[in-house]
């Protein structure tokens, strides 16, 4: 279970994202029942939800703009777990977990860079991601 750097989604394989998709559930679910458990990703019950449901519209919005299918009365469920009255206030775009940091983008770099060596994700969808991960490594050198 992970939940991959917020900046990482834009370039994830398709399978990823939808993985990823499914992790939001499955940690909602979890998180409900009160077993979440799960050293990867329990950081998350440690902030306001509306941080989750922030991460869960960035892997929608991409899934969206990839026209990969979802469904909405999935997307209904995270949203009523994390939402309340005052929600009408989230900010996406700045709205990011701390632990999503630089060395954790790295780790998760490597990770990936991990699933491409193995085989796993193939060279056309690592070249999205060794693209970002130049670029990054670049403003890391100024």
């Amino acid at each position: 279970m992970r939940l991959w750097h917020y900046s990482l989604i834009s370039v994830l394989p398709d399978k990823m994202l939808v993985s990823q998709w499914r992790e939001c559930i499955a940690i909602k679910r979890q998180w409900e029942k009160g077993t979440l458990k799960h050293r990867l990703v329990n950081y998350v019950k440690d902030y306001d939800k509306k941080m989750f449901l922030a991460y869960i519209y960035r892997v929608i919005r991409e899934m969206q703009n990839r026209n990969i299918s979802y469904k909405t009365e999935l997307f209904t469920e995270l949203y009523d777990f994390c939402s309340n009255e005052e929600i009408t206030k989230l900010i996406l775009d700045e709205s990011n977990y701390p632990e999503h940091n630089d060395r954790y983008l790295r780790q998760c770099l490597f990770n990936l860079q991990e699933k491409y060596d193995r085989g796993i994700i193939p060279e056309e969808e690592w070249q999205p991601i060794q693209k970002f991960w130049d670029e990054f490594e670049k403003k890391q050198e100024k």
